[in-house]
């Protein structure tokens, strides 16, 4: 989705001319330094403080989210399919992670069109999994409340493999659009803020997250409800419905719903809203602005999905120190942990 957004839009990096003492500038609309400069020698290259930033942020995303790979890969107890579906959502950010570090070393230091052209589709291949695979998060979230009694039959799991071969299946779709020649390549007034990328093809991308991001705030919201309402009836069988400790559990468990789209919404909507208004002829610097804060979500979704999963903690702490603490050992499982 939209999060192609990588904005290697052609615009920065740099390069000095030896000799000359002048500077010449590649600016949002213009094609990669590649593509219109002639090759100088890598010291004279300056380097984008805003590229450093997102090679940075691709940095702590691609290694916080290996661990979550890792830990999932390497436990046969996790094999249910919420840890499925956590572990997709850990495997695109990961990839999303490497695509924004390769990108960079591919622009910056090989200096290579077709490689920058493969990193840019495997950073809209990887961001657009790892928001379909939020979403496949929220809706098995939904059904394990909505059909409580069978959720954890064979059938769950099945579904479960469909959703996730979907969503892979069409994030790889949408990461041949820049590799395919779907871009503005040749055709400037075409481009949109994120290049190679048309203003078509973000627009539609777009979109779709804006579409996406409504079903998620409806099945959040019914969410709510059925949490809401089964806590409303065993509060009442206690006849304390205000002070009941399941009650006061649940409305954590509510408030940690509205932390999880409030986070994903502010990181992404800016990038999405921004990227329909504007087109290649905005200053570089906007993109970046709204870009940063929608990779930092990929930072945020371990804290938020993985760190905070009961079995996921024991089987961190068995990797990192090889026993599991008693706090954690016996705390229940609550409506909090939504």
């Amino acid at each position: 989705m939209h999060l192609l957004t990588l904005i290697w839009l052609a615009q920065e990096p740099s390069w000095g001319s030896s000799g000359a003492g002048s500077i010449e500038n590649i600016t949002v609309g213009t094609y990669p330094p590649a593509v219109v400069l002639p090759a100088r020698p890598p010291a004279e290259l300056l380097v984008n403080p805003w590229d450093i930033v997102l090679c940075s942020s691709g940095t702590l995303i691609a290694c916080e989210n290996a661990l979550v790979v890792l830990v999932i890969w390497q436990n046969p107890v996790l094999r249910a399919p919420m840890f499925l579906l956590i572990g997709s959502l850990a495997l695109a950010d990961l990839l999303a992670g490497l695509g924004l570090v390769l990108h960079f070393t591919f622009a910056y230091l090989l200096r290579s069109d077709s490689a920058q052209l493969l990193t840019v589709g495997l950073v809209v291949a990887s961001f657009s999994a790892s928001v379909f695979s939020l979403l496949a998060i929220t809706i098995d979230r939904y059904l394990s409340l909505y059909y409580a009694l069978t959720y954890n039959s064979e059938r769950t799991a099945a579904f479960t493999y469909t959703m996730l071969v979907l969503l892979w299946g069409v994030s790889l779709c949408l990461g041949l659009l820049p590799v395919t020649g779907v871009n503005c390549l040749g055709q400037e007034v075409n481009c949109s803020v994120v290049w190679p990328l048309t203003k078509n093809n973000i627009a539609v991308l777009s979109i779709s997250f804006l579409l996406l991001f409504g079903l998620m705030l409806q099945l959040y919201m019914q969410i709510c409800k059925i949490v809401m309402r089964h806590a409303h009836q065993i509060a009442l069988q206690h006849h304390f419905l205000a002070t009941s400790p399941h009650y006061v559990t649940t409305r954590k468990g509510v408030s940690t719903l509205a932390i999880i789209l409030g986070t994903f919404a502010a990181c992404w909507m800016p990038f999405t809203i921004y990227s329909l208004i504007a087109d290649y002829t905005y200053p570089p610097l906007y993109t970046y602005a709204t870009l940063v804060p929608a990779t930092y979500n990929s930072v945020i979704n371990p804290v938020i999905y993985a760190f905070r999963n009961q079995e996921i903690q024991k089987a961190l702490w068995l990797v990192c120190c090889g026993c599991i603490p008693a706090s954690v050992a016996q705390r229940a499982r609550t409506p909090s942990d939504v």
